[in-house]
């Protein structure tokens, strides 16, 4: 590794350790993170102006800094090639492993898979893997989603949480995107409210590209009781974003009653989530347009919960 690089990995993990909590038994820290476009690699450490993808060893070993922060992180955005995602979990090392979806065929699926990154001495599956298809109706087939969610069940102790993560379609404007939205908020509450195994400790994390709170795709989002922790609220989302141009296209989110008490058994909220700003720390004065393309256009979300004490 050059020594440019080793050093911008010191200052990676010393920024992280002042963002992020540590691993604490009693906790579990969740993530999320649209990381784009992640499927080929070049191999070489620094990408050089010909080179085509800009991804280098060097920002995958960036990006593996932040993802070994947390204990779970739901990944969108993995495509059908898989070589930057192998060569993270090398990074990662032997403990950590994948759950990823096939990917979701045809034009408006953009050859994405859905991705669980998990740390094995922290959690562990606890045996539900599935994809959401919408049933048919009386009318006929449903229109499916244009990347279909991924659902995976794990196991902290004895708490068990289930995470469902979605890339919502983004479509030609922000009207496209609202049935997506829409049936994914029904899909969960429906799903919230049977009395079957694994529908405890629902969680919905993923880029549902939500623009602002209280415009429709928000309020559709909500409208069955899912709701993000207000600390996401004034969180930037992707590199591009400033004080005039905010959006909540990542969420993490899980159900309330309408009396605001939270569906979550031997999991409580610790109120505590934010995010992580890589860009100060990456080697070379890249713009954020090139940044995105070594690392990601969007930044990761966490959400930090405590284990009752009885599930620890």
């Amino acid at each position: 590794m050059p020594p440019d690089a080793a050093e911008s990995l010191i200052s990676f993990r010393s920024a992280l350790a002042r963002t992020v909590p540590p691993k604490d038994p009693g906790d579990l820290l969740i993530a999320t993170w649209n990381l784009r476009a992640f499927g080929n690699l070049t191999a070489k450490w620094h990408a050089e102006p010909g080179d085509s993808p800009k991804r280098d060893w060097y920002s995958v070993a960036c990006i593996a800094q932040i993802v070994a922060c947390f204990d779970v992180v739901a990944v969108q955005e993995v495509r059908r090639n898989t070589t930057a995602l192998q060569f993270l979990l090398e990074q990662l090392g032997e403990s950590w492993r994948v759950i990823v979806s096939d990917v979701t065929e045809g034009g408006p699926g953009n050859g994405e898979r859905l991705t669980f990154l998990y740390d094995s001495t922290r959690v562990q599956p606890s045996g539900l893997v599935g994809e959401i298809v919408l049933p048919a109706t009386v009318e006929g087939p449903s229109e499916q989603f244009a990347r279909t969610p991924y659902a995976a069940s794990f196991v902290r102790g004895s708490a068990e949480f289930t995470l469902t993560t979605l890339h919502v379609i983004w479509g030609a404007d922000a009207s496209a995107r609202l049935p997506e939205i829409t049936a994914f908020a029904e899909w969960m509450r429906a799903w919230a409210d049977a009395t079957d195994r694994w529908n405890q400790n629902l969680l919905v994390l993923g880029d549902f590209n939500l623009d602002r709170i209280g415009d429709p795709l928000f309020e559709a989002f909500v409208s069955t009781g899912l709701w993000p922790p207000s600390e996401l609220n004034d969180i930037p989302r992707t590199v591009f974003d400033n004080d005039t141009s905010r959006h909540f296209y990542d969420q993490i989110a899980w159900f309330s009653d309408p009396d605001g008490r939270s569906l979550l058994t031997s999991l409580s909220y610790a109120q505590r989530a934010g995010s992580f700003d890589f860009l100060p720390h990456l080697v070379g004065d890249l713009t954020r347009a090139e940044a995105s393309w070594r690392i990601s256009d969007h930044y990761p979300l966490w959400a930090q919960f405590h284990l009752a004490p009885s599930a620890r």
